[in-house]
């Protein structure tokens, strides 16, 4: 009886290791609730579907992906508390998400507190792959310094150089650094001329949007930039509407667009509004990138919209942790960092590389103005919001080794990646 009994254990303790050998976890740690929800949702259905692809083309090293999946509510203590519990619970070999550079900098710092992968989505800050990179996380959309960079090569070179500007910015790390970029490639560097006016991150109230825009009215500038994100965004472009501000700015700019965040004000609201992006559905037909069409007809087909950006994000990383693991040939977190670390690539758009000394992806970037709200209720979706102005290599728009080694100084931070 007892050897029957031995012979049960061992024999299910071996069916259930071969039946998580089937298998490889993988942690989506997204916005699911709060001001980035919208972001969040789009990262969701596009690992969804990239997840389905995979597996459908035998998995990653034979094994199917099962997506785990965690609200992080943009708030970063929440993300810490998924990150570990994705890791330690659930066994998951990579995590990636997040629409918040705090939820993704404090999710990339426990993924390395347990020797795990983290890789960043929507996270603008430049602290990211900055000041606070390590071994463990890598981005893949552009951060502050290079969105501010071609945006602001386009604000010099129009009928906006020399103007007076105010920037109402989100008081956290994504807004403060992108703030700065801005200043710095826009020469408005001096805050006596060009005013601030700080909101809270997160949990922004109406109350604190008004007042930022009396704010607005009372300096009387000529260009107002909205250093938000997602609903906020949102919130405070509308009101800047209903307050008939619109009329009596130059320019507005977003630093940061998405086509959630145009969808969700609409196209009356985002008329004429200037931002960057990394990626957006129209580049691979204007610039003819076979995948990316067949991710936005795809995209398209199943959930009835166009893919954003950080549907894109979600989608290519799936992918690229995928290849990574197979050039690896194993899930084992440092060989895998080693097959990303200076890896080329050609996923949605053109040519993109994991820069090996900041875990940085490097790609072309995009200035774009949002089209009359007659243009964009013509399309099927009521979604073709974005007109490409103006774009730039990767490399003419990234930090150098030599700047980012001054911020690393700075920080007090080794002078690489640490382990």
């Amino acid at each position: 009886m007892q050897k029957k009994l031995l012979f049960v254990i061992i024999f299910s303790l071996f069916f259930i290791r071969e039946a998580y050998s089937d298998v490889v976890k993988i942690g989506l740690n997204y916005p699911q609730t709060g001001p980035y929800s919208v972001q969040g949702q789009a990262q969701f259905n596009a690992a969804k579907m990239a997840a389905e692809e995979i597996n459908s083309q035998g998995g990653i090293l034979g094994r199917k992906i099962e997506l785990v999946t965690r609200d992080s509510q943009s708030k970063p203590e929440v993300s810490t508390k998924n990150v570990l519990e994705l890791i330690d619970n659930e066994h998951c070999e990579m995590i990636f998400g997040g629409a918040s550079s705090a939820v993704a900098i404090a999710g990339g710092k426990a993924a390395k507190s347990r020797g795990k992968l983290y890789f960043g989505t929507l996270t603008y800050s430049n602290a990211t792959t900055g000041k606070d990179g390590h071994k463990y996380i890598f981005r893949e959309c552009y951060n502050a310094w290079m969105g501010a960079k071609v945006l602001a090569k386009y604000l010099r070179e129009s009928n906006l150089a020399g103007r007076k500007y105010f920037y109402i910015t989100a008081n956290y790390t994504w807004g403060i650094t992108t703030e700065a970029s801005i200043r710095k490639f826009s020469l408005t560097q001096n805050e006596k001329i060009h005013r601030r006016y700080y909101v809270p991150f997160p949990g922004a109230t109406y109350k604190d949007f008004a007042n930022a825009l009396a704010w607005v009215k009372a300096a009387k500038p000529d260009v107002l930039v909205l250093v938000l994100f997602g609903k906020d965004m949102v919130r405070a472009l509308t009101l800047v509407k209903e307050m008939g501000l619109k009329k009596q700015l130059k320019a507005i700019v977003v630093p940061n667009l998405t086509l959630g965040m145009a969808a969700s004000a609409g196209p009356k609201i985002m008329e004429g509004v200037i931002g960057a992006i990394p990626w957006s559905w129209n580049v691979p037909f204007q610039y003819n990138y076979p995948k990316g069409k067949e991710f936005v007809r795809k995209y398209a087909s199943r959930y009835n919209s166009y893919p954003s950006s950080s549907a894109a994000s979600a989608y290519t990383i799936l992918y690229q942790y995928r290849d990574a693991v197979t050039r690896a040939g194993t899930f084992n977190t440092r060989k895998v960092i080693a097959a990303l670390e200076g890896h080329k690539f050609i996923s949605l758009k053109d040519e993109q590389q994991w820069r090996a000394f900041d875990h940085q992806c490097i790609q072309t970037v995009y200035t774009v103005r949002c089209k009359p709200a007659q243009e964009v209720e013509k399309d099927k979706f009521t979604q073709d919001y974005f007109e490409i102005l103006y774009k730039m290599a990767g490399k003419d728009v990234a930090r150098s080794w030599e700047q980012w080694l001054s911020i690393r100084k700075a920080a007090g931070k080794p002078p690489s990646l640490e382990w």
